[in-house]
């Protein structure tokens, strides 16, 4: 299952579903691209192409699925600074 932030409103996210996350190529910022998806499914998904804005750089970065990841919602990443 796929969707968007949007789509999930006050319902909050359905178990096993985190969001897709991509890394700002001038920061390492990781940033939420707004899309909610559990893993199998973003896996399975044929490639495609998406923009994304940075609130670090303010500006749009452009990326592929290939270079995405969902972030579990009951995961937790101190490593990194996490931009939404």
């Amino acid at each position: 299952m796929i969707e968007t932030t949007d789509r999930i409103g006050r319902h909050g996210m359905r178990r096993g579903l985190g969001t897709v996350m991509v890394k700002c190529p001038d920061t390492g910022c990781d940033i939420a691209t707004g899309i909610i998806a559990d893993r199998e499914s973003f896996n399975t998904t044929p490639v495609f192409f998406a923009r994304v804005y940075c609130p670090a750089c303010r500006i749009e970065h452009e990326w592929f699925a290939k270079e995405a990841w969902v972030c579990d919602a009951e995961a937790s990443a101190p490593h990194r600074k996490l931009m939404s």
